[in-house]
């Protein structure tokens, strides 16, 4: 039997409606436009994309979006200077540096600089450290990466809200997907191992899990005989590989077809996680504005 398409296109745009309504409520109620602000150093040309794609979805839902291009040579004392204005600003709900940034900047410190209740990617050391202990409840709990949301919004998509006692294998460890979203199964009562590229006997791992979830950034690396019967199948990579047009395509880091087979449920890339990431950088900034006007 081949596995269900989680589709994330079309969960992400139910998602973006539901905000959509809040946004217009927050203006007719008290005259705010939420405002998300996106920081972009240089011009690096997937940065570029990015941007734009969050531009685009803000605006598309009743946001201001505010994008402040600088110079690939800005200091890094006048970078933190000009973070400093936005989080002032009380036209700006949420806020954003758009990574990677160039080598001579301190990325720790750019994102450090960033008021925690205006951090909606979520990377500030205070928002992690409220993760770590599972403060994420109320007006002061941490704001989550966009991503962990949207892989845990998805497999609840599949199996419901009870992810207690499951077996859940997270392939990749950065700051921005492995670790944040190992906590938040943890914090679901899963029963969560953190796995990598470069883990001992990866396949023998993949086995054992009831879901896979794989951010590790490598095209191909989850195969079909890697994957138990029903398991489901969350691809978090983004791999452009050569094609014979010379135009390239993306992948993610699981092998679609032979794992479409197998699997329970999978999602696509693109058009899984994806979309999803942008809507919880949408949701994060509608819930910044939340908290600051209360």
């Amino acid at each position: 039997m081949t596995a269900k398409i989680i589709d994330g296109k079309e969960i992400s745009a139910k998602m973006r409606g539901e905000i959509a309504k809040d946004v217009a409520k927050i203006k007719a109620e008290k005259g705010i436009i939420v405002g998300l602000a996106v920081i972009l150093v240089g011009n690096d040309p997937a940065s570029e994309i990015y941007v734009k794609n969050k531009e685009k979805a803000a605006h598309a839902i009743g946001m201001n979006s505010y994008l402040f291009r600088l110079a690939a040579d800005i200091s890094q004392e006048d970078l933190i200077a000009k973070i400093h204005e936005l989080n002032r600003n009380p036209n700006i709900h949420g806020l954003l540096v758009q990574l990677p940034l160039p080598k001579k900047i301190d990325t720790k410190k750019i994102i450090h600089a960033i008021d925690p209740r205006k951090d909606v990617d979520g990377f500030n050391i205070i928002n992690v450290g409220k993760l770590s202990v599972g403060d994420i409840e109320g007006v002061d709990g941490a704001l989550i990466p966009c991503t962990p949301l949207g892989c845990m919004h998805l497999l609840k998509e599949v199996i419901g809200k009870n992810l207690v006692g499951m077996k859940v294998l997270v392939i990749g460890t950065s700051n921005i997907v492995g670790r944040p979203l190992s906590r938040l199964l943890l914090l679901e009562k899963a029963t969560v191992t953190i796995a990598n590229s470069a883990t001992k006997d990866l396949k023998a791992e993949c086995l054992q899990a009831d879901v896979i979830i794989s951010a590790a950034g490598v095209a191909g690396l989850i195969r079909g005989d890697m994957v138990k019967k029903d398991a489901i199948v969350i691809d978090v990579g983004i791999n452009r590989i050569a094609t014979a047009d010379g135009k390239g395509r993306l992948v993610g880091d699981v092998d679609f077809d032979s794992v479409r087979n197998i699997a329970k449920a999978i999602t696509p890339v693109p058009g899984g996680v994806g979309p999803m990431t942008i809507s919880y950088l949408l949701k994060n900034t509608l819930n910044c504005c939340l908290k600051i006007i209360k």
